[in-house]
């Protein structure tokens, strides 16, 4: 057989081919480049999702904002004057990125219409808070990435 400029092209792109479907098997069949879903229930997490997406929006459209800021005894997070705090019930959930043992989550229990996070159960560093609260039957969620 004789080598020519159209026996290499041929040659060279196989193996070229091979090599690529030897990594797309190898990346198929190894467990150990598993691909699998973030979550199984994934169509169920999008439809809570767009009702976080609603929440949210309804807390931005508060005529007063949430208010945060840091204190000498912990971050304070202050309501709206408008909303009465007896109707208010939900969840407040801190979430460490650093840190899963950190996570903590605690009902919603108002007197006035501030919020403390006591300054023992936080450390200093990235936390993300968010509270998830319903007022006469509207969802509502605020959500910050704080610097403690």
């Amino acid at each position: 057989m004789k080598w020519n400029w159209g026996t290499g092209i041929v040659v060279g792109m196989s193996c070229f081919i091979g090599f690529i479907l030897y990594f797309v098997i190898t990346m198929i069949t190894d467990q150990r480049y598993s691909h699998d879903l973030v979550t199984e229930e994934y169509y169920e997490k999008e439809m809570y999702y767009q009702n976080e997406i609603d929440a949210e929006t309804n807390a931005n459209n508060l005529s007063e904002k949430i208010v945060s800021k840091r204190t000498e005894n912990g971050w304070m997070i202050t309501f709206p004057s408008q909303l009465n705090v007896e109707k208010i019930k939900g969840k407040m959930f801190l979430y460490r990125p650093s840190n899963q043992v950190l996570d903590f989550e605690t009902e919603l229990s108002l007197s006035d219409h501030n919020l403390l996070i006591p300054d023992n159960k936080m450390i200093g560093g990235r936390w993300n808070i968010t509270i998830d609260w319903t007022y006469d039957g509207q969802s509502y969620m605020y959500k910050e990435e704080i610097l403690y």
